[in-house]
Order: structure tokens, then sequence, then C-alpha cells
């Protein structure tokens, strides 16, 4: 039954509002407050209890700081609030009304007595509020600790030292960490390593620091401002609270995946670079790193390391992760799979894709367990890095290029862009390589010969060795082979890093991508011919012999066996098992739980439109059921966000990609679309689209450029690579005397 307001000239009723209705109080001299304030002659009579009952006020006569809401659904009164809002004129204007909330025509003494009573319940208002005030003060000030000069002094120093220590970190100053490396040096030494902390203490006290120049003006000259043990503890708290940042913004999301990249060399060892990708509060898509991990041990080691950090070190559930990648070529490529894997298997939700970084050809070259085919693979990335050192070394190329493209300019001008761009990663990294073939070979034997002496020893014999690699027949097979395999996948590997329409039309091609596999490994023998000729073709214009692997006839000559032929031994060793093993590869990449969720990139409004709004997004949605605010109203919600795009005004433009889609002001009105975008977005096989996502990634690359090795230092990279998150120097002090109370106590 609905409330209606005892109010004059109020018609609101709780059926047509969202406004809060309120009881008349039970208490006799509260509620005689109310009734005189509403006016209603009627009410006079009634007691208490009857009007507690029966009537109600709507929150449209309250002061707004006579309400409270304590909860989104719960709003209440403030003990002392008294109805004050009222209009009891408006009915004036209308004679012919009829009013049943008669109001009652006041004597110029009953005014004045209500003034009276009103100001006197203002004052006792004031001085209640007063006397909470004060008892509230009271108590946070007995909450608040009292701090001795000793403890003050010591917080002011721990906060201007670590916005020293942030500064460093940001601009990759060098600084020491290896503790055992700290013992084996010599004072001076030390001294020296630790001279950037130094030295941005003294320019803060030259510069007008006050309170840092009466903390150190007695010291002597030579004295450390800080030991280095200590800079290290301010270090790690530094990194513990920057990337605690980053952790309670992924918490707050639930849904993320996880990232990782190539192995990075620290002076104690290689780590693990992993980064998380989540969509924030504000709906942008973002992947940021967070820490290095030990890669020590065997697979299982790693896996149960990784999962341990995430979940207790990190307070994450892997309950909630959607989507694991990882980066890596040879031995980390076979181990990180078996990782992968492991975690696929706890958590089948958690499905591998590969990255939005990396083209899906040379993701599967990097996974082959071949060592040809890694061969090729380094063989390549050394080729592309030995031109970029100079410029002069590209223009020596472009020589070679023109030299042997003569008379046709269109080849010419293609390979002398593509050889200047980073073609390793590209998706037709392998036809490119082979086009390069024979000018590659012809610049490397030009440096190497160095007749005209301009090139230096180390660059001559970078050129001979690559040179050697790329005039082997093992090496020229295997780069026609792989050319020749993945072409298959090409177009599907780039349509995975196009559009969102592109990725979901790839979802859908992957059936004929694998009828296509299959029929070359059904037919072998017939297409590891032609592939074997071209290889064949190619060795004998860069006047390269045929013939099988020295380390293979090697080993036939120790067990006696028949003689084998060139075509046959790469067929059998080469050719069969790259087919294997793309074949399986993509069946297991794209698993049916993967496949479901990219086809239900058909939430997207272009992907809607482009499909005429016949889109079946029902029949695959179940993947992510569990993790939908209202899953039962699924079917429903979907049909009207259908109808809502369908229908859509001529101005209004279909969004076309998830970012888009949810940076749309009505998106919020469907809470299991929303959350099923969120989700869709973490996969990391889908780009990086209009967020700040891609730069965690490249400011990881910039600071491995940027530094050596024996200068690298995890803690400090961390800070460098995240400089863009916010930083609390009150949160890091007190982070600090927690992890160490000694401190507090000895200074």
């Amino acid at each position: 039954m609905p409330n209606f307001c005892a109010a004059p000239n109020c018609t609101r009723k709780s059926t047509q509002s969202d406004l809060a209705f309120f009881r008349f109080p039970r208490d006799p001299q509260r509620c005689r407050l109310w009734v005189e304030n509403c006016r209603r002659a009627d009410l006079e009579e009634k007691t208490p209890d009857q009007l507690n009952k029966h009537y109600r006020l709507c929150a449209k006569h309250f002061e707004p700081a006579m309400i409270c809401k304590t909860s989104p659904y719960r709003t209440v009164l403030r003990d002392t609030a008294i109805p004050t809002i009222f209009d009891l004129t408006s009915h004036l204007g209308n004679p012919h009304s009829r009013h049943r909330k008669r109001i009652k025509v006041l004597t110029d003494e009953e005014v004045q007595k209500i003034k009276e009573r009103r100001l006197e319940s203002s004052i006792e208002q004031l001085l209640s509020n007063k006397d909470c005030d004060a008892q509230d003060d009271s108590e946070n000030a007995d909450d608040i600790p009292q701090l001795t000069p000793e403890q003050k002094d010591l917080r002011e120093f721990l906060r201007s030292s670590f916005e020293v220590m942030v500064l460093i970190g940001r601009q990759n100053f060098p600084f020491s960490c290896n503790a055992r490396e700290d013992e084996m040096r010599s004072e001076e030494e030390q001294f020296l390593t630790t001279g950037n902390f130094q030295a941005l203490i003294e320019n803060r006290i030259n510069a007008g620091d006050e309170f840092l120049r009466r903390r150190f003006e007695t010291a002597a000259v030579n004295e450390e401002y800080c030991s280095a043990v200590q800079q290290r503890q301010l270090l790690e708290v530094c990194e513990r609270c920057v990337r605690e940042e980053i952790l309670q913004q992924v918490r707050e999301c639930h849904f993320f995946s996880i990232v990782t990249g190539e192995l990075v060399e620290f002076p104690e060892g290689e780590h693990l670079p992993v980064f998380l990708r989540f969509v924030d509060q504000a709906n942008s898509l973002r992947e940021e790193f967070i820490e290095f991990l030990s890669f020590e041990g065997e697979e299982v080691a790693v896996a149960e390391r990784l999962e341990t950090q995430l979940t207790k070190g990190w307070g994450l559930s892997m309950e909630h992760c959607r989507g694991q990648a990882y980066a890596g070529s040879g031995i980390l490529g076979t181990k990180m799979k078996v990782i992968a894997a492991q975690l696929k298997e706890k958590y089948p939700m958690a499905v591998i894709t590969p990255t939005s970084t990396c083209a899906l050809n040379v993701h599967l070259a990097n996974g082959m367990p071949l060592t040809g085919v890694q061969d090729v693979m380094s063989v390549l990335k050394k080729t592309n890095a030995f031109f970029k050192a100079s410029p002069l070394l590209q223009s020596e190329l472009d020589n070679a290029i023109s030299i042997l493209c003569q008379g046709n300019i269109e080849k010419e001008s293609i390979l002398k862009e593509g050889s200047r761009s980073t073609w390793t990663d590209l998706h037709n990294v392998f036809e490119m390589a082979v086009d390069l073939m024979e000018p590659l070979l012809l610049c490397m034997d030009s440096i190497h010969d160095n007749e005209d002496l301009k090139w230096n020893d180390q660059i001559t014999s970078d050129a001979y060795a690559i040179s050697e690699a790329l005039a082997d027949f093992e090496f020229i097979v295997t780069l026609v082979i792989l050319k020749n395999a993945l072409s298959f996948t090409r177009a599907f590997g780039k349509n995975l890093q196009g559009e969102t329409i592109d990725v979901f039309f790839a979802a859908n091609s992957l059936t004929a991508v694998l009828h296509s596999l299959h029929e070359v490994s059904d037919n072998l023998e017939v297409y590891h011919e032609f592939w074997f000729e071209e290889a064949v073709s190619l060795a004998t214009a860069m006047e390269i012999p045929v013939r099988v692997p020295r380390l293979f006839l090697r080993k036939q000559q120790a067990v006696e066996t028949m003689e084998i032929q060139a075509e046959s031994f790469f067929k059998e060793y080469l050719t069969l098992p790259v087919m294997e093993y793309i074949t399986q590869e993509v069946k297991e990449i794209f698993s049916e739980n993967h496949l479901k969720a990219l086809k239900c990139l058909s939430l997207v409004p272009a992907v809607m439109g482009q499909m005429r709004f016949n889109t079946s997004e029902e029949t695959h949605a179940d993947i992510y059921r569990s993790d939908l605010p209202h899953p039962d109203t699924l079917p429903a919600e979907l049909h009207c966000w259908r109808i809502k795009w369908k229908h859509r005004g001529k101005e209004v433009s279909l969004p076309c990609t998830i970012h888009q889609t949810l940076q749309h002001s009505d998106v919020k009105f469907f809470p299991n679309v929303n959350a099923f975008l969120k989700i869709l977005a973490t996969l990391p096989v889908l780009k990086l689209d209009g967020s700040q996502g891609e730069t965690a990634q490249r400011r990881l690359q910039a600071y491995l450029t940027d530094t050596a090795v024996n200068q690298r230092c995890k803690n400090l990279a961390v800070l460098n690579i995240s400089y863009h998150i916010k930083t609390d120097l009150e949160e890091m002090v007190q982070c600090y005397l927690k992890t160490y109370p000694e401190e507090c106590e000895s200074d």
C-alpha cells in the first residue's frame, strides 16, 4: 500500500517517487512540533501513536542536513530532525479547489509562540552539535599517538628521503642495491656507489631545506646521511607502495589477465617480468608492470612461485584470472608453455592466448622446439639489430638491395622500406627474410671484407658471424619452409591484431585455417617437394651447396646407417614436425573457451551492425555467465542491447571497439553487457586500444636499453617503469615504520 505525504499542498506518494517517507515521531514533544509546522488542524486531535502509525512526511520537507543515508538502500532522519519546508500558499491561487488537508489559520499569538519554540529548538540543536563535535574531536585526539620531537624528526627525514628515492627511480639514476657486492667493496667504492643519494640530499640542503640543514649541520664532511642498508630498505618500501597502488585497482576490478615478457638479466640472475592487464574503474584498459619474478628451478617450481605470488603476495584470486600470455623463444618459450598449461589445468578460465604485441606467426615460430627453427629466429633478430646500430650500415644494405634489384624499382622500394622497420616483428617476417637473403649476404660479405677500412673490428666480426649463418643450406631451407608453412596462418594472425570486427571474423574463420593445415599434412609429400625446390633455387642463386647438416652426418657415420638424401632428411626432420606443431598449437591456443569469448565480440555495436544485428551471443555467453551480476536477465538484456543500437538515431555512430563501447554513457544501464565487455577486454590477444596499456612494455624496453646489466636494480626498475603511478609519501613513511620498527626506536 503506498504512503502519502501528510503535508499540505504536497501530492507525493511512495509509488511515484524515489524519495524517502518518514513516520511522525512517537516522542510527544517532537510530534507536537511536527504537527505545528504542518499547520494541519485535523492532526492536532490525534495522539502521537496514531500519527506514527498512519501518517508520513516525505524528505522534501526536511533540510538536507537532517537526513542521513546509512546505505544505498536505507535513509533515516537525525534524532533532532524537525520538518521546516512547507508550501502553505499555492492553494490560494485556486479558490475552487477542494483541500483535503485543511491548513490551520494562526493568530498572531500562535505565530509568536511557534517562532519562539523554533528558536529554542535551533539553539538546542546547535549546542547538541557542538557537544558532539567536541566529543568527536576529543576521541580523535585520544586515538592519535603523541609523537616525541625525535619521532617527528625521523618522520620528516624519511619523507625527504622517500622523495629523493622516488626521484632516483623515475630518472633512472644508478644505485647499488646488492648487499653482497657492497660487502666486497672498499669504503671509497661504497661512497661512490651511494653518491647519487648523498648528492641529492646535499642539493636539497643547499636549495634551502631547513630541516635537513639542521639535522646534518654537525655531521662530518665525509659522513653518509643514510647508510647503504637503510637506502635499500627505503627502496624496497618505495617499490612495495607503488605496486600496492596498482594492485588495489586490480582488486577493485576483480578480473585480470597475466602477461609475461622475455627474461631480463640482472646482476643476481635472470628474472621474468610480469604484467597485469585489467579494466580500471574509469573503464580504461590498462596493462601495468608489477614485478620481476625469479625464474630459477623447473617449470613446476616456477608455476607454483607465480601462483603463490599472485595470491598470497599480491592478494589476488586466480579464480578471477581470465587470460594468460607469454613471450619468449627457445628454452624460455618451451618452459613458459608448460607453466601456462599447468595454470590453465588448475584454473580453466585462464585461457592461453598470444600477446597483442607479437604477430601470431612469430609466436608460433618462437615456440617450436626445433634447433634449426630457433637458430633462424636468433639470426634474424641479430641481423635486424645489427642494421639498427648505425645509419651507415642501413645505407650499406640499401646499396646491396639496389644492386640485386636492378630494373625492378617496385621490389627495390618495398625491400628498402621493409628493412628499415623492425621487420622481425611483422606478420610476413619470413616472406621478407626470404626476399632479403641475397642482399643480406652480399652486404655482410662487403662489410666483412672492409676494403675501404670504414668499419671497426666489432662490426666486421659481427658481420662475419651473420654471413656464416646465412650461408648455411639448413638455414635457407628452414626459412623457406617456415615461410610456406606459416602462410596459412598469416592472414588469420593479422586479423587478430586488427580492429574488433577483424578479430570477430578471424574467430569465425579458424575452421577454414585448420582445414588448410590438415590438407597440407595429408599431402605433405607434394607440398614438401615444391618447398624444397624453392629452397634449392635460392641456395643456388647464393652459391650455397645443398647438403645434409654436418651434425647429422657425424651421427650417421657413428651408427653406419644408409646414406640419406637432403630432400628426404628435411621432410622427415623439419617439414613434418613443423606442420604437426603448427596444427596442434593453433588448436591448443584457440581452445573452445577462447573461441567462445572472441565470438562474443559481437556485443560491440559496430560488429552487430556489420552482422545486420542478427547475432547470437546467447550461444556463447555461457562461458562467463557466473561472472555476470544478473545472469538470469542476460537474454532479455541482450535483446534490449540489440534493439537500442538497431533503432538508434541517424546522428548516432556505432562504437567500433570495446573501449569506445565502455565509454558510452548508456552502457551502465546494461550491467551484464558492461561486465561482459570488461572481461573480454582483459584477454591479452586483443590489441590495447584507446588506453595507456602498451606504455609499461615500452618503458621496460627503454629501461633495459638505457641501463647496463651491472647497473640494473629490480626495485629501481619498478619505479622507473611505473613512474606514472601516484606516490603517497606519508603512506611510504607509515609503511617503513611498520616494517622496520627498530629504526624508530633507535632514532
